[in-house]
């Protein structure tokens, strides 16, 4: 693979950073680059600014209002938009759920999800743990039982991210009890507004409560809301998992965070001199930094493959777990950098006539909870111990 972007190439990154410079609400970009929280209109505003300029479904076919965007032309534009400090994309619907509908769903189901979750009308979720399946996440309990045309739905899904915002959720629910377990899923689309379904935000440990229970008491789902066929669901939910595992690794991301720890390195002062001259950090620094290099090659060739209709494989795993643990240890010495003033609710942080160095002010308030809050990624689509199993059993044949 010729690693050497060509002018073409080029061009294009310097149209995606001309747009952003232009686009991007200040407030926004102020927002993500400080670590604080987005609101739901936050981003629907920014979801409807890309939709505008044609890019938000940078991964759909233009039939449906996708760019078509090739695999370097996407990486392009999510190493751009994260150095812009620009919102992530809520994946769910537009990179989860679409790629799931593109390949198993049926024409009428495309025409009336695609264009609402595009122009913003749908937000939704992802329902699949439960609270006693989630990495084993085929023991799920969720039951959806056929009476005349419509599902009747009883059970309760966890840890549903921006549940709260949703009005829409694409569930894993059981249809067969008397088969493999793997056997008897089928994969149903739920409209949240249906009587009986009900969602409880859950704290976590940053104070943030993005995290959701969702129950379903007697909820009827229409019939034409099964996607592809009855028991049949185990395979897209595996499709839909290798989608989310790449989108995990979060290459943008990390570009963006090493561009703030190397600045922050600079800044702060130890010991008589900046940071990133101590021998100890510095080394941490460089072997993240090298780490995050090989993962963004293992990343272009995967979504390359992807591309060309490959769905990834055991290559996804890989970059889930090296993704997350180059985000928790930029995450870990961001806060390391701060020093005691990255500690939570600090009592200076309320006292307008602090004399803290301004640098250290502005970045110390969420070093902390975005530190506590990587620690989920380990978790999230699917716990790096099973990545392991999952490519021992692909690549190592064990």
């Amino acid at each position: 693979m010729d690693l050497n972007y060509t002018d073409e190439q080029q061009d294009f990154r310097t149209e995606v950073r001309t747009f952003l410079n232009k686009s991007l609400p200040i407030h926004i970009c102020e927002k993500v680059r400080l670590g604080k929280r987005l609101t739901k209109a936050d981003s629907k505003q920014w979801n409807k600014i890309l939709n505008d300029q044609g890019w938000l479904a940078t991964n759909w076919p233009k039939k449906y209002g996708g760019t078509e965007w090739d695999a370097i032309q996407r990486q392009i534009f999510e190493e751009e938009a994260c150095l812009a400090h620009a919102p992530r994309i809520v994946p769910f619907g537009l990179t989860m759920l679409a790629p799931v509908l593109f390949a198993f769903g049926n024409e009428a189901q495309k025409q009336r999800f695609l264009p609402r979750i595009l122009n913003g009308e749908d937000w939704w979720c992802q329902g699949y743990s439960e609270p006693d399946a989630g990495s084993d996440l085929a023991s799920i309990k969720t039951r959806a039982e056929l009476d005349g045309d419509h599902y009747v739905v009883n059970g309760q899904k966890t840890w549903t991210t921006l549940g709260q915002h949703a009005n829409w959720i694409f569930c894993l629910v059981r249809t067969n009890f008397d088969v493999k377990k793997q056997a008897g899923i089928s994969f149903l689309l739920i409209n949240m507004e249906t009587p009986g379904v009900t969602v409880r935000p859950i704290h976590l440990i940053d104070g943030e409560a993005e995290v959701n229970e969702v129950f379903f008491e007697n909820v009827r789902v229409p019939i034409e809301n099964l996607v592809g066929e009855q028991d049949k669901g185990w395979t897209y939910a595996k499709y839909l998992l290798t989608h989310e595992r790449t989108n995990i690794a979060g290459v943008g991301f990390s570009n963006a965070a090493l561009a703030t720890l190397k600045h922050v390195a600079a800044s702060i002062m130890s010991g008589g001199k900046p940071l990133n001259q101590s021998p100890y950090f510095a080394a941490r620094m460089a072997q993240v930094e090298i780490d995050l290099m090989a993962m963004r090659t293992t990343n272009l060739r995967v979504v390359s493959a992807a591309a060309k209709g490959q769905a990834p494989g055991a290559e996804s795993s890989m970059l889930k777990i090296k993704g997350t643990l180059i985000r928790q240890e930029l995450s870990s010495l961001l806060r390391r950098a701060i020093g005691p003033d990255a500690m939570p609710y600090l009592p200076n942080y309320l006292d307008s006539g602090d004399n803290a160095d301004p640098l250290n002010f502005e970045y110390a308030p969420a070093a902390s909870p975005n530190y506590f809050n990587m620690r989920k990624l380990s978790i999230f689509g699917g716990a790096n111990e099973i990545q392991r199993n999952i490519i021992s059993k692909t690549i190592l044949k064990l």
